[in-house]
């Protein structure tokens, strides 16, 4: 399959997330997280749709939907469990690697903001050297090592980006442009690396030289947050310096 700025290539219909559960993995301290502030919550194990044959501990899809108490609001607000979905742009982006491993393989590769730690995974699976896997918060983290250990992938662990010492080939980033207070962070990635990737699907007049669009595709969260479409145009960015 080919990839390029000209074209889009959908995904077909996603299967029911219910035939992707994985029998007998299970992930007590992830669900003992999300439980402490919504009780009827329940981490899975899904197999991603996305021809990588990656698997993750993500929220069920039967995750409370509706209307919230007052505090359990806020406290999602406090600590939001974004690691607990695997985002449109993670999943493109990790399909990407896997089908493009010539990026990677035998390279020290850093995912910024790693959530799931879906990208590294597939960074690791695809043949890198080293995976650094970094995002600020603990949570994310944990999610990471339990989501590495479920696919028996080795993954560094770091809540600090600027502690993270010595060469970096690449840099892989997704999902973390919905705040437009982190667009300077495109900057601070190129004077750490050469080669940086970056998915994202909401900034939609991307002009940030020297990246480049190098693939567009439709991607859709896990479980289905029935976002808009706007939401599921992923593009893959590539800033080589």
């Amino acid at each position: 399959m080919e990839w390029c700025s000209c074209q889009s290539e959908k995904y077909t219909s996603m299967p029911n997330l219910n035939s992707q559960i994985i029998p007998g993995a299970h992930s007590a301290v992830l669900t003992d997280v999300v439980q402490s502030i919504l009780p009827t919550a329940r981490i899975e194990p899904f197999r991603l749709n996305n021809n990588t044959g990656i698997d993750l501990f993500l929220m069920s899809e039967d995750y409370p939907r509706g209307r919230l108490p007052q505090e359990v609001a806020l406290a999602l607000m406090e600590q939001p469990f974004y690691w607990a979905f695997c985002w449109a742009s993670g999943l493109v982006l990790s399909e990407y690697i896997f089908q493009n491993p010539e990026l990677v393989k035998g390279k020290r590769v850093v995912d910024f903001g790693c959530g799931s730690g879906v990208v590294a995974i597939a960074a690791a699976k695809a043949g890198a050297r080293e995976v650094i896997a970094c995002d600020m918060d603990p949570l994310a983290i944990l999610a990471a090592q339990e989501n590495a250990k479920l696919n028996n992938v080795e993954l560094v662990m770091s809540d600090d980006f600027e502690s993270i010492e010595g060469e970096v080939d690449i840099i892989i980033v997704a999902d973390v442009l919905y705040d437009r207070e982190n667009l300077p962070w495109l900057a601070r990635f190129n004077e750490r690396a050469k080669d940086v990737l970056v998915a994202d699907s909401r900034v939609k007049n991307f002009d940030f030289p020297p990246y480049q669009q190098i693939g567009r595709r439709e991607g859709c969260t896990m479980p289905d947050l029935d976002e808009s479409m706007e939401f599921r145009d992923v593009r893959i960015y590539r800033a080589i310096t």
